[in-house]
């Protein structure tokens, strides 16, 4: 979604009492693309989209919303950045308006949506908000690390969305300032996140403080089916369609690749010299653990380069802020852990960087899926040592392709020691 267009009140306002049809929203039909036009979506929803610049669905959207929007259950195998929020949001706001309710009670949401990370269930609460811009649909977003009384007054009114961390989910259902026994949607976003972060037991109690799954439509993504997963899928959802959408990074060429191989006392001069001299506009340097993005981010302000950092340790209102610049283009360069830098959208990062190799092949995909986006060329540079070398078997094999190995000239390093 676009996080230029702004929700003015002001401006919603009198943008809603302009008169519009469908008429004005023209998309002649292209084969093997499926517009949102052949999907019968309400009008309301259909003016959010056009507001938006959307014409055709992405792949999961188009295999998708065919069988959700008809109430039935789906697990689908998704990527961020593939296309999956506009998917279960568009089934539920389609809910919502084609099934008003006679009587709604406060603190009682229609849809919920569950996601492991604050940033991620920001951007999906303000692509919500976007979907639903000429509708009467109100959307909470309840997550950590913000201001309690300021969220609570989301909730005290009429409420259709919430989209929601786990933790603070269960804060509010204690304190009685949410109630979920009206749920008709359920979405759990990043199942195989929330197994690693150790979400799932507050996962289960949400669960069961909604209607039974043969009560509810439940939507689960994630971007593994492992066992576990699946094992939950089971429990969650009632003869669910299963839908696999491969990462675009698999087979797209938007993304070139290339690893380093140095030592480890070489990355940070190399670094450097790509920071200096590529023509990077926006860049995210991605390394394993929180302490190492701290120095990283730490000896880079040294430096003189312009940065900043998103990790777990930073409060919330200051990574919300860094998001923002970064968005804006205020920010050339952010140094993020994996959990921080999962659901960022932002167009124009020309450059990601992995100092450090990720252990696991899929957060090698999504890391270098943040660049390459809307229809952009994006160069993926990573650094491999003596201690993550040997990965590189396993992510060419995950990504079905050689992945090219260089040794840079030893003009490109800096003396100075530091990895």
């Amino acid at each position: 979604m676009n996080g230029k267009l702004k929700n003015n009140e002001k401006q919603r306002a009198a943008e809603r009492k302009t008169a519009w049809s469908l008429a004005e929203f023209e998309v002649a039909p292209q084969e093997g693309h499926v517009r949102f036009h052949d999907l019968s979506l309400p009008d309301a929803l259909m003016r959010g989209i056009h507001r938006l610049g959307f014409e055709f669905c992405s792949p999961i959207q188009a295999k998708t919303l065919p069988i959700t929007l008809d109430g039935v259950d789906c697990i689908g195998k998704a990527q961020t950045g593939t296309g999956k929020t506009a998917a279960f949001l568009i089934t539920i706001i389609t809910d919502l308006l084609e099934n008003p309710l006679d009587e709604q009670f406060d603190r009682e949401p229609r849809a919920l949506i569950l996601a492991p990370t604050r940033e991620l269930a920001l951007q999906i609460a303000d692509d919500a908000r976007h979907l639903t811009y000429f509708t009467d649909l109100n959307v909470a977003s309840l997550v950590g690390g913000m201001d309690y009384d300021t969220q609570i007054k989301q909730v005290k009114g009429k409420i259709d969305i919430v989209v929601a961390t786990p933790g603070r989910l269960i804060d509010f259902m204690r304190k009685r300032e949410v109630f979920l026994d009206q749920i008709e949607t359920l979405v759990i976003d990043e199942a195989d996140r929330m197994l690693d972060m150790g979400f799932i037991p507050d996962v289960k109690s949400i669960e069961r403080a909604t209607p039974t799954p043969e009560n509810r439509q439940t939507l689960m993504f994630s971007a593994t089916f492992s066992y576990d997963v699946l094992n939950l899928a089971n429990r969650w959802t009632r003869d669910p369609v299963t839908i696999e959408i491969e990462p675009e990074v698999k087979s797209s060429d938007a993304v070139e690749q290339k690893i380093f191989l140095v030592s480890a006392d070489e990355k940070y001069g190399l670094l450097k010299h790509f920071l200096q001299h590529d023509d990077i506009e926006r860049v995210m340097i991605f390394a394993n653990r929180r302490d190492l993005v701290k120095t990283l981010s730490g000896r880079l302000k040294r430096d003189g380069f312009d940065c900043l950092m998103l990790s777990g340790e930073v409060p919330q209102a200051k990574r919300t802020s860094t998001l923002e610049k970064f968005k804006r283009g205020d920010l050339r360069i952010l140094v993020a852990t994996d959990v921080a830098g999962r659901g960022i959208h932002v167009d124009g990062v020309s450059h990601v960087v992995n100092f450090t190799l990720p252990e696991d092949a899929e957060d090698y995909v999504h890391r270098i899926g943040r660049t390459g986006r809307a229809g952009a060329k994006g160069k993926s540079i990573s650094f491999a040592c003596e201690d993550d070398s040997f990965q590189i078997p396993a992510l060419e094999k995950y990504m079905g392709a050689k992945i090219v190995l260089e040794y840079p000239p030893e003009e490109w390093l800096d003396k100075q020691k530091g990895g």
